[in-house]
């Protein structure tokens, strides 16, 4: 089949099976590797992408319904020398360790400030609990969170 979406802000075309996933087109065929397939069933959120705004686990999306859609992976997010403030306070909080889940919580988190008008501790231990880490024990991450959730 083939399946037009606008990845990264350029518009793609990607011929795929019905049956593939999301995330494998991007990682397999488009090259973006940063979305990162840890458990293969929605568990741990390292495979975390926004599709028309919201954060989606891409293992459990067909690539088929990205169709006409607007994709953005972590490499969409920030760039070396201009991070997204998201990325920022996770590097200035040390929220990451081994950085497998650090993409899909990255972008989670994204998504959980733009939806969120307040958030505390809680809020956002509660937001990110569908994406595991099992480096840092959490304590960073909503610290960076909280951070960039100022800034943005």
């Amino acid at each position: 089949m083939k399946i037009s979406m606008v990845v990264n802000d350029a518009p793609r075309e990607v011929e795929a099976p019905a049956n593939a996933l999301l995330v494998d087109v991007l990682r397999g065929q488009l090259g973006l590797t940063g979305t990162h397939v840890g458990c293969d069933t929605s568990q741990c959120g390292a495979c975390t992408v926004h599709v028309d705004g919201r954060a989606v686990k891409s293992c459990t999306m067909l690539a088929v319904q990205a169709e006409g859609a607007q994709v953005t992976t972590i490499e969409g997010v920030g760039a070396p020398g201009n991070l997204h403030p998201m990325q920022a306070a996770f590097q200035d909080q040390h929220g990451l360790q081994c950085g497998f889940c650090t993409p899909g919580m990255i972008m989670a988190a994204i998504d959980l400030v733009k939806r969120s008008d307040r958030l505390d501790e809680k809020s956002v231990r509660e937001g990110l609990e569908g994406n595991l880490c099992r480096c840092t024990g959490y304590h960073n991450i909503v610290r960076a969170v909280l951070q960039a959730a100022e800034r943005m």
